[in-house]
């Protein structure tokens, strides 16, 4: 069995990016003294929402993308996904400050995509490997 490098690249990634997004509300609640929720100040509320947003999408597209991978996807378009994904989330994180950005909206539409297109491919690696028999017996194959 091949292990799951690109995974394990993109999840490392995906971790970082999550510790970024953390950081920026705790920046907010250092600079506005604020413990607990968001204070009414819209800035960390955007911020926290970002962030949860992230941890709402991410485990998702990791497991999704992990099963891929282990199913034999083509690494080109894992390797190239994986990326974009993260850029993506970049700049939702940004995006979210400000009542209208760009970045947000291009985080949110790459999000998407990069969700259909995985899932969709899932489904058409899932189907094939069926019909081609190469389902292992002890993973629910027909003998």
């Amino acid at each position: 069995m091949t292990l799951p490098a690109i995974t394990l690249i993109f999840a490392a990634a995906a971790v970082l990016v999550n510790f970024w997004l953390g950081m920026r509300c705790g920046q907010v609640r250092m600079a506005e003294k604020i413990n607990h929720g968001d204070g009414g100040n819209t800035l960390l509320h955007r911020r926290m929402r970002a962030q949860l947003n992230f941890a709402e999408n991410t485990p998702g597209i990791l497991i999704l993308f992990a099963a891929l991978e282990l199913c034999g996807a083509n690494t080109t378009v894992l390797m190239v996904v994986a990326p974009l994904y993260i850029v993506a989330r970049i700049c939702h994180g940004l995006g979210m400050d400000a009542d209208s950005s760009k970045l947000r909206t291009i985080g949110v539409v790459v999000t998407m995509l990069v969700a259909l297109g995985l899932a969709g491919y899932g489904v058409y690696l899932g189907y094939g490997l069926l019909n081609a028999g190469d389902m292992p017996a002890a993973m629910g194959a027909a003998v």
